[in-house]
């Protein structure tokens, strides 16, 4: 009778619907149930039945013995069959650094796929090194390179959704040394949401390194946008998009995207509508140029502005130094514009996307941005309804002008990977991260301040280019190891490039409220000849007056090195190839 009761209580709790591959803790606390119940009909049995006596002892032994001989030979087969399958030659080997409950899973998940085999754990617990966890042992970080050797692994993955980002940036740091390529899960966020789930790796890109932990934003510094009618110029562009989505965020009572794109206005407005759509907050999408005094004077009055993000800039070096009369027509004539519509509409705050490469700057690009920021240190002189202010910051992470996404699509084509000279630096931060301090920066603002980004610690290009590949799982090639995968380059620095760049021009800065914020404390001399500056520059750049327009710089933007000809009156750009002969964008973004 036993046999039969077994048969339905197996088939009623699904025991007969096990997937042996799958097994795990779940199915063995159904056995466990089952066995339980199997155990009690045994008692029942033995208590009632009148020919049959049993121990008391008898039905606790039969459910254990039948427990442990169901999950053995349930977990025989599960690891016959895994083990099979990890004789498939295209399974390739990785450690897993983590061995907690996250690296359980993903193990787990792992075997249940034909991509990877996990040969091992990597872990900091000096608890777990040496212990077996889900059948693989549990290594030290600093046995890697052993085993590395040892399996033949040339991938890592990190089951840590929980470690700061410190912790993290320690261990990619350490891994980057190696020629091993870096995925991570996602993060604890994004599983607890069900967003992710636990198998959907992604490559660990530079950012990891570069990245520093964030400060939590001040909320009494969003008073600039909160409740406001905001206007963000350039808003396709990667800093201005970035601003529109973290303004999103703030309440704005209206944001009008103002950008002369076509295809970067949609893309921005249509990921805006649905990402504020349970807000209510109202979009504007407005075609247009910055250098257009008409048509902004027309928005603005016409939506009620009341703070601008003038994000709206040419910012490639090589190509503004190629088309120097569109980089100082866009950059400080359009900024004039801006500062003027400001002014004449009483818009209570205006804020300008600087650069470090304003500092003295070697290009004309930085010089335009400059001389804009001079632009607007003049119109706060001009008016007290309207506070006037600037936001210098460095290169940002994965934006249109940034070497990193240059460096990744060189990689991924094979090589070689261009860096312009082995000595070149540069500050870099994240698009949120600049983002949301150019908005908090913008309510600190007083009038005409020059606000800078505490941007850490700047990176060496060369060496970053070296961490690139190697978090690929690729190794460089060169003259200590020939046999490498991807070659680096030197193509020389471009026209108008530095070695390194500056957020000040006299070295002097106070701490403002926030501790990433600080302001300027140098103090532009002579600003009232600007205005007439701004006339002779627009009637130069109508005219194409090389000479005008470099003496221009030379004068107005002080610490300016742009290189010149003909005594020192015409910069490199009018005697540079680049005229007569341009580039192909792909030949300027490959140096």
């Amino acid at each position: 009778m036993l046999p039969i009761v077994g048969s339905a209580v197996f088939y009623s709790i699904g025991l007969y619907r096990f997937v042996l591959r799958s097994m795990g803790r779940h199915d063995v606390i159904r056995i466990v149930r089952a066995a339980s119940i199997l155990s009690l009909v045994l008692a029942a049995l033995g208590y009632f039945s009148l020919n049959m006596f049993l121990p008391r002892s008898t039905p606790i032994i039969f459910g254990l013995v039948l427990i442990g001989a169901m999950v053995s030979v349930r977990a025989g087969l599960k690891s016959y069959y895994h083990w099979s399958q990890k004789r498939d030659s295209d399974r390739r080997p990785v450690l897993v650094y983590g061995a907690g409950e996250s690296g359980i899973q993903l193990v787990a998940a792992l075997d249940a796929t034909k991509e990877f085999t996990p040969v091992g754990f990597l872990d900091d617990d000096p608890s777990l090194v040496g212990s077996l966890v889900s059948g693989r042992r549990v290594h030290g970080a600093m046995e890697i390179d052993a085993l590395l050797t040892k399996f033949g692994v040339r991938d890592v993955l990190l089951a840590l959704p929980s470690i700061s980002r410190n912790r993290r940036k320690e261990i990619v740091g350490f891994l980057s040394q190696r020629s091993v390529r870096v995925q991570t899960i996602p993060s604890m966020v994004d599983l607890v949401s069900g967003l992710e789930t636990i198998d959907k790796l992604r490559t660990v890109g530079v950012e990891e390194l570069l990245g520093r932990d964030s400060v939590s934003p001040d909320i009494d510094l969003f008073t600039s946008v909160r409740g406001r009618a905001v206007m963000v110029t350039g808003a396709g562009g990667s800093i201005g998009s970035q601003l529109c989505r973290e303004i999103a965020l703030m309440a704005p009572k209206r944001i009008v995207l103002f950008e002369i794109s076509e295809f970067s206005l949609y893309s921005i407005e249509r990921e805006l509508n649905e990402m504020t759509e349970p807000y209510g907050v109202k979009l504007h999408a407005v075609l247009g140029s910055v250098c257009d005094e008409a048509r902004l004077e027309q928005i603005v009055r016409l939506h009620g502005i009341e703070t601008i993000f003038h994000a709206a800039a040419y910012k490639h070096v090589p190509l503004v130094e190629a088309n120097p009369f569109e980089g100082v027509r866009n950059n400080t004539l359009g900024s004039e514009c801006v500062a003027k519509v400001a002014s004449r509409c009483e818009v209570e705050r205006v804020i300008l996307i600087s650069t470090d490469k304003a500092v003295r700057p070697t290009n004309v690009m930085g010089a335009s941005k400059r001389l804009a920021e001079l632009v607007f240190q003049r119109a706060q002189q001009n008016t007290n309804k309207t506070t006037f202010s600037m936001v210098r910051f460095g290169n940002v992470m994965g934006s249109s002008g940034s070497v990193i996404p240059l460096f990744q699509r060189q990689i991924e084509a094979g090589g070689p990977v261009t860096v312009t000279h082995p000595d070149v630096i540069r500050y870099f931060m994240t698009i949120p991260e600049a983002a949301q301090l150019v908005v908090q920066a913008g309510s600190l603002g007083k009038g005409g301040e020059v606000f800078l980004l505490d941007m850490g610690v700047p990176v060496s290009i060369l060496d970053l280019a070296k961490r690139m590949i190697r978090l690929s799982g690729l190794e460089v090639k060169d003259q200590e190891n020939p046999n490498g995968d991807i070659e680096i380059i030197f193509s020389g620095l471009r026209p108008g490039e530095k070695l390194f760049e500056e957020l000040l021009v006299d070295g002097n800065s106070s701490p403002t409220k926030h501790p990433k914020i600080m302001r300027s404390l140098y103090a532009p001399r002579d600003l009232e000849k600007i205005d007439g500056a701004m006339i002779t520059l627009r009637s130069a750049v109508e005219r194409s007056d090389l000479p005008a327009v470099s003496n221009l710089l030379h004068r107005f933007v002080e610490g300016y090195s742009g290189s010149s000809i003909d005594g020192g009156t015409t910069p490199n750009f009018a005697r540079s190839s680049f005229l007569t002969n341009p580039p192909t964008t792909a030949e300027i973004m490959a140096t």
